[in-house]
């Protein structure tokens, strides 16, 4: 613990030696436009918010204003650095702030050994059963041979008909019924959800073969995503974790719930073929006054009110964007909460500026949230699957309630990035005598 304290400060320290060499660069350059810097940066950073807050939030003549100022401002921030000469002296300011956050985050990151979650040994199962998806991820299940090598290992496949509906959970219960001691999917995040609910009821290990487009369970589970097959050698050589399971007014959810803009955006029938296109269409009425408002009150009494939108996921990101963050654990028992409210340019300025910090922006942990809109049904995505609950909608946790079974050698999942937090930056950096 000491050695990992000492490697903390080190790097706590590297980053506040980079953010002071960068201020003396431009104390040095203020008499040749080192203000021009500081000022362009910032005002270039306020216009491209601001821009990008036009162009989502308007249509016509005023998206386009808003698109040209998003790109154009950076450019022009570019030129001005150019032409003044400045640029060298901007570079290696950009470049020493790029090292302050890099030795920040390595001070702020959790020791290593919490990327790979260690489980236990357990017997191979004798009757596996996965269901697959064909369709899944571009067809993953015919171009990585999954049917036949899981035959191979005595598996029973069963096969997902893409073009007609199916009750994926009527399938995994009947396999249950059949005398099936291990329950595994082919397939996306949406459909894991579903046989993980039924392999806990039942307290069967449960595979996740990551087949899907983004597989964000397999990679916080330390899974190859480049190559699902490998996750068949869990059926060999394996180990078990204990992981917990969301549950959205009774529905299980291995990832997040999302409410709001991008719940309504994702029911429109024309978002799987134009995502793009259908965002960009529906955001200008989603983002008015008119749009969606959510109100969110956890277990402990905390309220988030008049959210434009909110996500809640299986234990919590270490940064407040679900895409690029990671959960370096699955086990700890919290739903992460991440609320936002824009309501204007300035506002998205703030969020560009602030990060983390803007008032924007709302960042918790709790074990229950209810989640209103006023209406006695809302939409809500989970684990990217359209759907309409009955208000108000309930999530909760289940701790340690799904046993999953992983190969023994895998990849771990991508070290997270955590929030810069310059506080506790120097707090590591220079710490007084109780935090020695």
């Amino acid at each position: 613990m000491a050695t990992g304290a000492a490697h903390a400060r080190l790097w706590a320290r590297g980053a506040v030696l980079a953010v002071m060499a960068a201020v003396v660069v431009l104390l040095l350059e203020v008499g040749g436009g080192g203000m021009v810097i500081v000022v362009g940066g910032f005002v270039g950073l306020v216009v491209s918010a601001a821009g990008m807050w036009w162009m989502l939030a308007r249509r016509g003549p005023l998206r386009w204003l808003g698109a040209f100022l998003m790109v154009g401002a950076p450019v022009g921030v570019i030129v001005l650095y150019v032409r003044g000469g400045l640029w060298v002296t901007a570079l290696v300011v950009v470049g020493l702030w790029a090292v302050a956050l890099a030795c920040g985050r390595a001070a702020l990151r959790r020791p290593r050994e919490g990327h790979v979650m260690r489980g236990e040994a357990r017997h191979a199962p004798r009757r596996a059963v996965i269901l697959m998806n064909p369709a899944s991820g571009g067809g993953k299940v015919a171009r990585f041979r999954l049917v036949e090598r899981a035959e191979g290992l005595g598996v029973r496949v069963i096969l997902l008909e893409p073009t007609s509906p199916v009750d994926v959970g009527h399938l995994a219960r009947t396999a249950v019924s059949e005398g099936a001691d291990l329950l595994g999917v082919a397939g996306g995040d949406g459909t894991q959800a579903q046989v993980a609910a039924v392999a806990a009821e039942h307290d069967l290990p449960f595979l996740v073969v990551p087949a899907g487009t983004r597989n964000h369970f397999a990679m916080d589970l330390g899974l190859d995503r480049n190559d699902p097959s490998l996750s068949l050698g869990a059926l060999t050589h394996g180990e078990e974790l204990r992981v917990d399971l969301g549950e959205v007014n009774g529905r299980p959810f291995v990832n997040t719930v999302s409410f709001g803009v991008y719940a309504q955006v994702v029911q429109r029938p024309e978002y799987r073929d134009a995502k793009a296109g259908t965002a960009l269409d529906a955001m200008p009425d989603l983002l008015r006054e008119s749009g969606p408002r959510l109100d969110a009150v956890t277990d402990d009494g905390r309220h988030l009110p008049a959210q434009q939108a909110l996500l809640v996921s299986n234990n919590p990101y270490t940064r407040p964007d679900p895409f690029t963050g990671r959960r370096p654990r699955l086990d700890q028992g919290e739903l992460g909460v991440i609320g936002v409210r824009v309501e204007s340019a300035a506002g998205a300025a703030d969020m560009a500026l602030r990060g983390s910090f803007s008032d924007s922006l709302h960042v918790l942990t709790a074990h229950r949230v209810d989640v209103t809109d006023g209406d006695d049904t809302m939409p809500v995505a989970v684990d990217g699957e359209a759907l309409t609950l009955a208000t108000p909608v309930t999530c909760t946790i289940r701790h340690r309630a799904l046993r999953v079974r992983v190969p023994r050698d895998r990849p771990g999942a991508p070290p997270a990035a955590p929030s810069v937090d310059w506080r506790r930056i120097f707090t590591l950096a220079f710490p007084g005598r109780g935090d020695e």
